[in-house]
């Protein structure tokens, strides 16, 4: 956002949303909700009643309960077949609310622009060491105004790390909030890698047990010498999953948890030694970063063993996509193995190459088996299965590519929505992968229509997603300096099919007052720990 765009305009806080609306239009008047107002909810509306209160009880003291005479309204219509999923309407009067929607999800959209429209002040969440709120409900107003809105891409996700370093399950029911905040619905969690097994799998508890911990971390790009010899561990319970994954719905946010294979599962083999391609030798979890040559092995035995690990993966998050990995896998374990260069030429393939698509294959058949859609990460060309979605990272003539094949596409161009990459060059920037910078108008700059407009293309993408790879972002601070204002134009591209780079910094300009409400450090990042929820 340098000189060289031009100053952009102000508009009023109280008249712009991120992302913006598909139809907004300023009324006349305000509506003050204080502590007579009384919602009338219609059947159906409960969760999206509930969800207002728990945003505005904290910070004004509201909590405005049901009359059938309420005049903050909360309706569902599925007749309104125009809105879709996840589309709604608002109309704010002086003497009157009225929020609708075809569907509950709809609701739990509008409920957020709400949210957008009041004052900063109310999206700052008391603290610890702050103020009581006041005895009597405070007033707040919200400005007149007519919107109707839905998105223009089903998927709008952001996947966040904790593999590489562990987050407490109390930052990602805030990190789900800020994502709902932003009309994002989907948050996916990198639960396993070969530096970390966060996932608790009963059948095999060495998973997390083992799996979960590493003697130190690396300091530096991969290839680095030096590490820093503290020991890094965490993993998760059942409840603590179960417990984030209603919280995320309740917001509207579906949770796809990601099972890296066949590659990236050092942690893997550290707590199981049997499931590689070499079961006698004896791994640690990995304690470096970048790409590590160790993959599982193709014995039976193995893949039996992860059927079981995505079956109790599946019991647990109810999400209809299942995340299996499937990018970086160097085959020199199974060209070198015997047992491996067995299994290619009995099933028929040209050589233990072959076996990346071959394993990728039987979980993808697994987890459709049981009713799911497997979703796996594309770095080139390579064809998946017919029944993956396919997140293209390398580059979008990939993603192009896979949706002329027949497969639905999520757009994860590294260049545009890698936020782990530093915001801007130069030395007062913390440390960050290497490679380049990308800055908001970089990520504003993603493209997800198709060259040719294709209409078939078009289709198949489903919309696109950020990533916070976390080797070298180790607090709840850094990833929210990482994450923002970066995710702001990431939402606006995923939910508005406008594209005005003037406009939208014009609003986002506006929108980081409630950023810093929100205690975001998305100017600079600071020392203070992170509030637990938003």
């Amino acid at each position: 956002m340098g000189p060289a765009d031009g100053q952009p305009s102000h508009p009023r806080l109280d008249q712009i949303l991120v992302p913006r609306p598909r139809r907004l239009s300023p009324r006349p008047g305000r509506f003050r909700l204080d502590r007579t107002t009384r919602l009338r909810v219609s059947p159906g509306a409960e969760p999206a009643a509930d969800l207002l209160r728990t945003y505005l009880t904290p910070t004004t003291g509201l909590s405005p309960e049901h009359a059938e005479d309420g005049t903050f309204v909360l309706a569902l219509d599925p007749a309104l077949t125009g809105l879709g999923e996840e589309g709604y309407g608002l109309t704010v009067a002086e003497h009157g609310v009225l929020l609708r929607a075809a569907r509950p999800t709809g609701l739990l959209r509008g409920v957020q622009t709400v949210r957008q429209l009041l004052p900063p002040h109310t999206l700052a969440a008391p603290r610890p060491d702050g103020p009581p709120l006041a005895s009597a409900a405070a007033a707040v107003e919200l400005p007149g105004v007519e919107i109707t809105d839905l998105p223009a891409h089903p998927w709008r996700g952001m996947l966040l790390d904790v593999a590489r370093h562990f987050q407490p399950v109390s930052y990602l029911h805030r990190f789900v909030d800020l994502l709902a905040f932003h009309k994002l619905n989907v948050l996916q969690l990198h639960l396993t890698d070969d530096q970390g097994w966060r996932m608790p799998v009963a059948a095999y508890p060495r998973l997390t047990e083992i799996g979960g911990r590493r003697a130190e971390s690396m300091i530096g790009p991969a290839g680095s010498e030096r590490f820093d010899g503290r020991p890094h561990g965490g993993s998760y319970t059942r409840a603590e999953l179960a417990g984030l994954v209603a919280h995320a719905a309740a917001r509207g946010v579906t949770v796809v948890p990601e099972i890296s294979l066949p590659g990236h599962v050092r942690s893997a083999l550290a707590a199981y030694p049997e499931l590689g391609n070499f079961p006698d030798r004896r791994l640690d979890v990995w304690t470096r970063w970048g790409v590590c040559d160790n993959v599982l092995g193709v014995g039976d035995h193995v893949l039996d063993f992860f059927r079981t690990v995505l079956d109790e993966v599946m019991d647990l998050f109810p999400s209809p996509y299942i995340h299996i990995g499937g990018d970086e896998v160097p085959t020199r374990e199974w060209e070198s193995s015997r047992a491996a260069i067995a299994r290619a030429a009995r099933e028929g393939l040209a050589g233990p190459r072959e076996l990346h698509g071959w394993f990728l294959g039987r979980m993808a058949d697994h987890v459709a088996g049981a009713g799911r859609r497997p979703v796996a990460w594309a770095e080139d060309g390579t064809t998946l299965p017919l029944s993956c979605t396919v997140m293209s990272w390398r580059t979008p003539e990939h993603a192009w590519a896979a949706a002329r094949r027949g497969h639905d596409v999520v757009q994860a161009d590294h260049r545009r929505t890698y936020f782990d990459y530093a915001r801007a060059t130069g030395p007062g920037e913390p440390p960050a992968q290497p490679g380049h910078a990308t800055d908001v108008r970089g990520v504003y700059g993603l493209d997800l229509l198709p060259p040719g407009g294709e209409p078939g293309q078009a289709g198949r993408v489903l919309g696109t997603q950020g990533q916070l790879w976390t080797e070298f972002v180790p607090t709840s601070r850094h990833i929210e300096y990482l994450t923002y204002p970066r995710l702001c134009a990431l939402a606006e591209r995923a939910w508005a099919a406008t594209d005005d780079w003037r406009e939208f910094r014009g609003r986002l300009d506006g929108h980081r007052a409630r950023l810093t409400a929100l205690d975001v450090p998305h100017d600079t990042l600071g020392d203070r720990p992170a509030p637990a929820t938003v």
